[in-house]
Formats: C-alpha cells, sequence, structure tokens
C-alpha cells in the first residue's frame, strides 16, 4: 500500500501543478469573453485529472493485489484520492451515481437530480457533442457536470454481471465492502455515473 500510495502523491503533485499552471494564465479575460466556456475548460481539465489519478491507482492495485484487493482499495481510498485532489486544485469534486456503491455517492440534491436526468438525456444523443455541461445552483455557485462511463473492459471486473462478468472472489469482497451495492450489471459503454465539481460563481 505504501507504493502506491507513493506513486498517488507524486502523480497529484505534478498534476496539480501542471493543471494550476494552465488554469491561471490569463483567466480574467476568459471569463469575461465566455463563462460557460471557462467552466467547461475548467471542470474538464478537473475531473480528467481526478480520473487519471483514480484509475491509474486502481489499475496499480489490480496489478499488485488482484480485483478482490482492488475493491478493498477502492473501499479505502477512493474517497481520500478524490478529497486530495480536490484540495491540490482548490474545488469540491465528487463521483455520484443512480446505481452507487458507497452511499457518500449517491444523488440525493435536486440540482444533482436534475443534472442526472439532463447527462442521461444528453448520453443518448447522437448528435450531442459535448457531453458535460455547468449549472448554478440555489447557492450561487456554478457546478460542472461530466458523464463517467464504462469505458474499460477492466470496469466490468468490478461493475459488469455477478453471473459471468465478476470474480466470485470480488463479488464476495464487493458484497462485505458494499452490503448495499448497485453498482452491478453494467455493460461497455453504459452511464455509470457523473463527475460533480464545484466552482465559485465569481471571476477568480
Amino acid at each position: 500500500m505504501a507504493g502506491i500510495d507513493k506513486i498517488f502523491k507524486k502523480g497529484v503533485n505534478v498534476a496539480a501543478a501542471v493543471f494550476l499552471t494552465a488554469a491561471c494564465h490569463n483567466t480574467d479575460t476568459a471569463v469575461a469573453d465566455n463563462n460557460d466556456e471557462l467552466y467547461l475548460h475548467k471542470g474538464d481539465s478537473i475531473t480528467s485529472l481526478a480520473q487519471r489519478i483514480l484509475v491509474s491507482n486502481v489499475m496499480q492495485a489490480i496489478q499488485t493485489k488482484g480485483v478482490a484487493g482492488a475493491v478493498s482499495f477502492c473501499n479505502e481510498r477512493a474517497m481520500p484520492l478524490t478529497d486530495s485532489v480536490a484540495m491540490a486544485v482548490h474545488a469540491g469534486i465528487a463521483r455520484l451515481s443512480d446505481k452507487n456503491r458507497n452511499p457518500a455517492n449517491a444523488i440525493q440534491t435536486p440540482g444533482d437530480s436534475l443534472a442526472w436526468q439532463k447527462l442521461k438525456a444528453i448520453i443518448t444523443d447522437t448528435l450531442a457533442t459535448k457531453k458535460h455541461f455547468v449549472l448554478q445552483h440555489s447557492d450561487g455557485n456554478m457546478y460542472y457536470y461530466k458523464a463517467i462511463t464504462i469505458a474499460m473492459p477492466a470496469c466490468l471486473n468490478c461493475h459488469g454481471s455477478k453471473d459471468a462478468g465478476i470474480a466470485p472472489d470480488a463479488l464476495a469482497a464487493i458484497n462485505q465492502k458494499y452490503p448495499a451495492d448497485k453498482a452491478t450489471g453494467y455493460k461497455m459503454g453504459e452511464l455509470r455515473g457523473m463527475w460533480k465539481t464545484k466552482m465559485s460563481n465569481t471571476n477568480e
């Protein structure tokens, strides 16, 4: 686990430095020109960073501990990983789904429910060129939402069919760590969840 933590910390520090350098360059002009495009760009950069770090750490856990071990890794480290990225880039980050594995990742607020319905419509619209958007909530802040899909066969090791896609030891680990799990039965390309990033509505 120490090796994985070392890889993670190095990845967060390097990636966050690159992100902050790009995000802070000449943002005042960008805000004045096009707020929505700025938020889309910033949100996509943040979630792409978080996704890369999370996936790389999960794959490392699979290689060193197997799929069942990766389930334990996700149970213990997925939330701290996301929180560490959020702290590094000064933004609130969450992963949400209507078929959540961790209860903390459930869709609960009206704003998130609205965003989820919008994403489900977008993901099935072959004419939609963007699979992400921003919404301003009643708290005055801008929130960025982006689809999370089953993009790799490896995802099905933990989120596929209980009958065929998930190995017995991995399924046992899921049932032990997540007694109320809903996050199985997916196929390649299906909508798994969404990234939610909270950003200030001021021109920072």
